[in-house]
């Protein structure tokens, strides 16, 4: 055998032995986060089950070498040694063949259809089909059953054909969904945020509004208006809300309620007093779920300046519009909507699903008393996320949502203004202005 084939053959080694290392100590590692549990040990601290994958990562080298030894087969040097011990590690405390593209600061998407079919969406719009992730379907499938023990956060979440579904905040911020069994090839979709804080001017300075839009929308957040963005999957609707949220007064004490983790106020520098609230799923035995509307009862009882509920898509909806009738003026949502005038239906639509079962007429009326701002996101002409539309919400009218667009799509879709706000509005603005001064309110200086 020539020195090339020697070198190959070398290689293929090395890469049989981190595969049966990694999934001997992967399958350990999950056995134990259940394990621990079925005790009702609480979650597993990151230190804590790092040493133990490198304690079981040591006794699954020593057997492996001692079975090479027994058969009277060569063994690594140190220098190989190392490096299995390296790349096995890599694998099992970092994010595998995830981590090449997750560490690329303007990946915004990444979609992977099984192992090798994976596709990236990046900054400006651009998409690419990428390398493979994993070298076969079964192996992908072990890293997010490793990623859904380990990276769930204080409860262990389970990816297997009982639960074929698997939704989690991975180590880096980025929000993972994976689907197998009911998909003919298991599939990720992995939407990052590139921006753990964010700022209106930084957004503006970004394209996504105009100065005017701007001073609005802090504006908004400042007179206590409570608003819901909407838009479609990856229009910007969770960056928006943390923007809008950064002009919030530092000192108020707010919560956050989401299905997994995304907003981090709790971690943008500018708010002390944040409350990170995340729904439950239900364990191994079925049992612990904890939902977001339950958690939306929950927060009320915890004195909040404002609530954030990162997603509205359920039963949630009634209390948190509960909620904004209370005394929590300025609270912020998203919901998923394809324009500012559909969100009503939308909001309908969900309440008469709740288990309070509202008519059309109940919601409008408590909408009315409790929303005052739609802002919708688009994508523009030249394909930018922009905010296109802002709607105050004026009134109900038995079945009908009565609502001004303040401001309504243009020819390239971007927001121009269109009719001044309301008496009330205006009113709560003017005081906001008074309040924090005109240097913060450029929208005014503008527009009035």
């Amino acid at each position: 055998m020539n020195d090339r084939s020697d070198a190959v053959a070398a290689l293929d080694e090395v890469g049989q032995l981190v595969e049966r290392l990694r999934g001997r100590v992967s399958e350990r590692l999950v056995a134990l986060a259940r394990d621990r549990q079925r005790q009702g040990l609480g979650p597993w601290p990151e230190p804590e089950r790092r040493s133990a994958g490198q304690r079981m990562l040591g006794e699954e080298l020593q057997a492996d070498l001692a079975q090479r030894l027994n058969a009277g087969l060569p063994v690594p040097d140190r220098a190989v040694e190392e490096r299995v011990i390296r790349l096995v590690e890599d694998a099992l405390f970092g994010m595998g063949g995830l981590q090449r593209w997750l560490a690329d600061p303007e990946l915004e998407d990444l979609d992977a259809i099984g192992c090798d079919r994976v596709f990236a969406r990046f900054a400006g719009g651009r998409r690419e089909r990428v390398g493979p992730i994993a070298s076969s379907d079964e192996e992908l499938v072990e890293m997010l059953r490793q990623l859904a023990a380990t990276a769930g956060g204080a409860e262990e979440r389970r990816f297997d054909r009982a639960v074929p579904r698997l939704n989690l905040q991975l180590p880096d911020g980025s929000r993972l969904l994976a689907v197998m069994a009911v998909s003919q090839r298991p599939s990720v979709s992995i939407r990052k945020h590139r921006f753990k804080t964010v700022t209106l001017p930084q957004l503006r300075a970004r394209g996504m509004f105009d100065r005017e839009v701007e001073g609005f929308l802090r504006l908004a957040a400042l007179a206590r208006q409570n608003v819901v963005i909407a838009g479609g999957t990856g229009n910007g609707k969770t960056t928006l809300l943390r923007a809008v949220a950064s002009a919030i007064p530092p000192e108020e004490r707010l919560i956050t309620i989401e299905d997994t983790y995304e907003l981090g106020l709790h971690e943008d520098g500018i708010h002390d007093n944040v409350v990170a609230l995340q729904a439950r799923e239900p364990n191994l035995e079925g049992v612990g779920e904890i939902t977001q509307a339950e958690l939306v009862r929950w927060a009320l009882r915890m004195r909040p300046d404002r609530l954030l509920v990162g997603e509205v898509r359920g039963s949630e909806i009634v209390p948190m519009l509960n909620a904004m009738t209370i005394g929590n003026d300025g609270s912020l949502s998203t919901i998923h909507s394809s324009s500012s005038a559909g969100v009503f239906t939308k909001l309908a639509a969900y309440a008469a699903q709740s288990p309070e079962r509202l008519s059309l007429e109940a919601t409008n009326m408590l909408v009315a008393s409790a929303l005052h701002f739609v802002v919708q996101l688009a994508w523009d002409t030249s394909g930018v996320r922009c905010v296109s539309s802002i709607r105050e919400v004026i009134g109900a009218d038995g079945r009908q949502i009565t609502s001004n667009e303040i401001y309504r799509p243009g020819p390239d879709r971007r927001a121009v203004f269109a009719c001044p706000l309301s008496g009330r509005a205006q009113e709560a603005f003017d005081q906001a202005d008074r309040d924090f001064g005109p240097a913060t309110v450029p929208w005014k200086e503008e527009v009035a």
